[in-house]
């Protein structure tokens, strides 16, 4: 199987996004005996400094002197990103000072504050829209890494450089969505947005899906269920509209996901999985 690449993004803030792509690892690399890298590449750094707790809320030790150790070597995300802008990445070879072994067979590349001046900073923003694409084949390419089945990004909750980079060459983008009045509408323009922002590259496929659903006996609230519909017939409409291949998701995630709790204690809650496997199920399917 060649390897897959997955997106999530929203450029409404809350949605849970960071949650969902954590936990998409997390099951892909306990359930599917899949090797899977995670990359953080907002500059908020919600999972990074998730990841750099430990399950009591206290910092976890060995990842903070990984990550000095990263920064300091100029190894980090955005020293990269500069060293490609400058000149190439030629003479980078990624191994285990660029990523962190979080398990066996899950992987992950932390953010960096730095990108919140990215495109500020960049001598050529242009040139930077092919990062990701380079960086990933030296990764594949790179005898110290293993060969991973999937790669996964949480997305700034805004269009950049590095956003852009991303989308162009990822195989699906994931699109979260919380359930409420103004869901439908949001959906429909981040769908239409992304399209002409990444022009001349055609739009991946997107998978939509309810996340942090508010419940009532196990199932989405009447509120709840309501919006998740109008979800449905927005992306019906602006796929038609606008020969876009949307795939609604038929799972949706309730409002039980909590990140600290699922990062620190480095599992998806229990009550979870199931839901997460689902969803997996489904876009397992369109990247076939």
């Amino acid at each position: 199987m060649s390897i897959k690449t997955v997106a999530t993004i929203n450029f409404k803030g809350g949605v849970g996004k960071t949650t969902v792509t954590w936990c998409l690892g997390d099951i892909l690399s306990n359930f599917a005996d899949s090797s899977v890298l995670l990359f953080d590449l907002d500059a908020q750094m919600s999972m990074t400094q998730a990841i750099a707790l430990d399950a009591d809320g206290n910092s976890s030790g060995k990842f903070d002197k990984w990550l000095d150790k990263t920064r300091k070597n100029k190894r980090d995300i955005f020293s990269v990103l500069r060293q490609h802008l400058d000149s190439d990445l030629s003479n980078f070879q990624p191994d285990n000072d660029f990523i962190y072994r979080l398990k066996k067979n899950y992987h992950f590349v932390p953010s960096i504050e730095h990108l919140y001046w990215l495109e500020l900073e960049s001598p050529d923003p242009g040139k930077g829209k092919f990062f990701v694409k380079n960086l990933l084949g030296r990764i594949q390419n790179s005898p110290n890494l293993p060969k991973y089945d999937y790669i996964l990004f949480d997305c700034p909750p805004s269009f950049t450089m590095l956003s852009y980079s991303v989308l162009t060459c990822c195989d699906l983008i994931l699109v979260p969505f919380n359930p409420d009045f103004f869901a439908a509408r949001g959906v429909g323009m981040l769908i239409t947005g992304l399209r002409h922002r990444i022009q001349p590259h055609p739009l991946p496929a997107l998978g939509v899906f309810a996340n942090r659903a508010r419940t009532y006996a196990k199932q989405p609230t009447k509120a709840a269920a309501g919006w998740i519909g109008d979800v449905r017939m927005a992306c019906e409409q602006t796929s038609r509209q606008n020969n876009i291949d949307v795939r609604f998701m038929g799972t949706w995630i309730p409002d039980r996901a909590s990140l600290r709790d699922a990062i620190t204690n480095r599992a998806t809650p229990d009550e979870l999985v199931v839901n997460f496997r689902s969803l997996w199920k489904e876009i397992s399917r369109i990247l076939k």
